[in-house]
């Protein structure tokens, strides 16, 4: 059902030690950082990390979280797209494929009724690519 997690802090330094020993003593490791993002999972997993910090850019709001739910199909992906609009949320990028992520990353965003980003994706292996 839960595709990743991210959620918006007010200091990455700060968090990310927070999040390496609470989540080292878990099991679970650091697997990307950069100054946009400190990423978390299992070791020696690929692809999206289940779970990610990201600066929160508002200082004067709080911060929020970013949550992908599975989808089945990619028309699973238009019909999230279409009942979230059709029901109270804000569009934050149309069904498509996201290439800044990867090939096959075919996903929709939208902001729910109290402004949390909330997305829908299908992981597909893109034509010509071995998994």
């Amino acid at each position: 059902m839960i595709d990743h997690l991210s959620v918006g802090v007010k200091d990455l330094d700060r968090a990310a030690a927070f999040y390496d020993a609470a989540l080292g003593a878990l099991g679970y490791v650091r697997l990307s950082a950069n100054p946009r993002h400190v990423a978390y999972g299992p070791p020696g997993y690929t692809g999206e990390a289940p779970f990610a910090i990201l600066p929160h850019a508002d200082a004067a709001s709080e911060p929020r979280f970013h949550l992908a739910f599975v989808a089945a199909s990619r028309e699973a992906v238009d019909r999230f797209h279409a009942a979230a609009i059709a029901n109270g949320g804000v569009d934050e990028g149309p069904p498509g494929i996201r290439l800044n992520y990867n090939p096959g990353y075919y996903a929709a965003f939208v902001f729910d009724p109290d402004g949390h980003r909330v997305e829908a994706v299908r992981h597909e292996q893109p034509a010509g690519l071995t998994p």
